[in-house]
Order: C-alpha cells, then structure tokens, then sequence
C-alpha cells in the first residue's frame, strides 16, 4: 500500500529533540519534574483540575476504571452493570472486566459513531452504575442529552477521550465532562510522547486514589494528608515504602514529560490544522450519494475521516479500498469494529444490547483514513471521485 497519504506523520521538530536533551543532560529518567509540569499545564488547558500523566492510554483507562472501586462516596462493585458503546478499542472494555464489572454493550449511531441515544436510553436500567462514554474519532458525545437520559439516577460518567483531545461541546473540552475523563499521547495522535496517556479530573478523592494507583498503590506521590492514607510520617524512612491500594507501576518517563510540554504548546495549532482539513472534507464528501461521513457534534477535534457506504446502493467496501489504494490513501477498520465480534469477548461478563445493526453495519461497510495537521487539501479533493469510475 503507497504511502502518499499516510494514516499519521509526525509533529515533532527541533523543540522536542532539545526537550530531550534537556532531561538527557539531568541524567534523570523516571517520573520527575518535567512530568509534574506537563499535569499542571495540560490541566490549565483543559479547564481541569488535575491531570495525572501514566504511560499510556490504555493504562489511563485502566485506571480510572479502578479508582471508582476504592473512592469514599459510593464505590462500585463487582457485578455493576457497565453501558459502553459497541465500537471502540480492546482497552476500553479490557478494564471494565478486570475489575468485574458487568459490560452491556450499546449501539452506535451510524452517522456520529458515537451512542446511539435511543438505544443508551432504552439500555439504561436499575442495575446501571456507570456509563463510559468513547468520543470516537475526535467527535464528541452529546453529554447533555446523556444527563437528560440519567436524570436523577445514582449513576457514574467517565469518558475515553483517547482520540479526542481538542474536541470541545457547550464550551467544554472532552474529557473534562466526565467525573473522569482519559487520553492518550501515542505517536497517531493529536499529540505524540510516542508511548503515554493521562487522566484528567476535578475530584479530589479519585485524584488521589489514581497517584497512588499509578506507583504501586504507595503513598510517596501523595500530599501530607490525604483520605486514603491519613496524615503521611513525618520521616520518609517509615512512609516512602507504605501501600494502601492494589496498584501498578504505570508511570511515565521524565522525557515523555518533557516532550509533552512542547506539544501541548503547539495543540491549539494543531487541531487548528485538523479542523481546516476536516472543512474541506465535508465539502468533498458532502452529499455523496454512496459513502457517508461522520457527523460533527459540536466541535470535533477530527483524528480521522470515516467512510461508510451507504445501505441499498451498487458500491461496496472491496470497492473503496481499491479506489483508495490507487489514490494512494492508508486506511483501517473504524477502531476495532463492533467489538461484540471479537472473540476476546468470551474471556468476559458481558451482553449486547440487542442486536446492535449500526455497529455492525460499519464492522462490514466502514473504514477511515487519516487527517493531519498541515494541508492536505489538494490530496482530499480526488476523494469526491470514489465510486464514479467508469
């Protein structure tokens, strides 16, 4: 497959490279000042409160699904009922069985990708705890009519904002909107640490539970008081080997750190450059009579464009591809499909909600290729093409 059109290119200059050269000259490596910095700076950008560097995304997910097991107020069970759409990655649904929970999976909507809202309301239940909601290819989730939908129900919104840095509905960024919100910072994404991720929140309680998570459940990264550890020992030779929580080591390194901070400063840029791509997409695909796009809610922060062929016309996926291929275009499955086919799913509690026909309409008809942060409009224009041959 050509590479003219790739599915991700990288951000990286001159910035990153003294970035890590700086922490080179420290000779310091693991987790430290530079990824203290970037929490702080990627929180102030986001609107947040705090943000919690871990080494990747999947980790971020991991997580959060955690800290609501071992938070104060209202912790979940094993055997609480999940709803999560049916289209995301494995490591959305990975951590949900992990901990015990039980995973019904949600349809999409076909032009959003996102919950389908009919289905989510239908789906909702005395059992449901907790909603994970995916924004899923930098588009975001109506979060108002997913409150509207739980109304005064004790039940818990976290979102896997992992390709959707950027995004932003009512004057929120995703990933903000949630009790908790995840992103990750992998080499196709908005912004590129390479390997990392990060959790975003403005509880107290679940940020400190996600600290300790992140470094062996200790409470070295913890303040002097806490409500998981109470008041630390004054002498580190009695407190920095103290664990309170079954954690993990998911830490980051200093240099992911550091590089983080000279991306976040070009993000606005970044997504800036997505965004005008994404314009003249919609313009190329606008109307076309056999392959449909996402439909933007509010602003996406557009990580990639899907294509889905349209019901009842003489035009297939086999069909596209090849097209894309001659065009020169890299593309993949819309994440990983409809995840209810996967057979990594019998290792785990879970149940679809119906019979799922969006999800499983984009798992035979669907795909996406890649956006960028610099034009790529001369390349996007043949597109309005496909399907027209002969």
């Amino acid at each position: 497959m050509s590479d003219t059109f790739p599915l991700a290119t990288t951000t990286w200059d001159e910035a990153e490279l003294a970035a890590m050269q700086r922490v080179i000259d420290t000779g310091y490596f693991t987790m430290g000042k530079e990824v203290a910095a970037f929490e702080h700076e990627f929180a102030a950008w986001n609107g947040s409160r705090h943000a919690v560097m871990v080494n990747s995304g999947s980790s971020a997910n991991l997580l959060m699904v955690a800290a609501l097991f071992f938070r104060e107020h209202d912790p979940l069970r094993s055997g609480d009922e999940v709803l999560v759409p049916a289209v995301s990655w494995s490591t959305t649904y990975a951590p949900l069985s992990q901990y015990g929970l039980k995973i019904r999976l949600v349809d999409i909507d076909i032009d959003t990708l996102n919950f389908d809202l009919d289905a989510l309301s239908d789906a909702i239940s005395d059992r449901t705890r907790l909603i994970f909601a995916v924004n899923l290819l930098g588009n975001p989730n109506d979060f108002a009519a997913i409150n509207n939908l739980i109304g005064d129900r004790n039940i818990t919104v976290i979102e896997d904002n992992c390709e959707s840095m950027g995004a932003v509905i009512s004057g929120r960024k995703t990933g903000s909107i949630g009790v908790m919100g995840s992103f990750s910072c992998f080499f196709s994404h908005h912004i590129s640490t390479m390997e990392g991720g990060l959790i975003l929140t403005d509880d107290e309680d679940l940020y400190q539970i996600v600290l300790s998570l992140r470094a062996h459940g200790w409470t070295r990264n913890l303040p002097d008081v806490t409500r998981i550890a109470g008041r630390k020992h004054e002498d580190s030779f009695f407190e920095a080997f103290r664990f309170v929580l079954p954690g993990y080591n998911v830490r980051p390194l200093e240099l992911s750190g550091a590089i983080g901070r000279e991306q976040l400063a070009k993000l606005d840029g970044l997504v800036a450059g997505r965004r005008r791509n994404a314009a003249v997409f919609q313009q190329v695909m606008k109307d076309h009579e056999q392959i449909g796009i996402q439909r933007e809610t509010g602003e996406s922060s557009w990580f990639g464009f899907s294509m889905v062929i349209r019901p009842g016309v003489d035009y297939d996926r086999a069909a596209l591809r090849h097209e894309l291929d001659e065009l020169g275009f890299e593309y993949r499955p819309i994440v990983a499909g409809n995840f209810a086919d996967q057979k990594m799913l019998d290792h785990m509690d879970v149940e679809p909600f119906g019979p799922l026909p969006n999800a499983s309409w984009i798992q035979q008809h669907g795909l996406f290729i890649g956006n960028h942060h610099y034009d790529v409009s001369d390349r996007l224009a043949p597109l309005a093409g496909l399907g027209k041959e002969g």
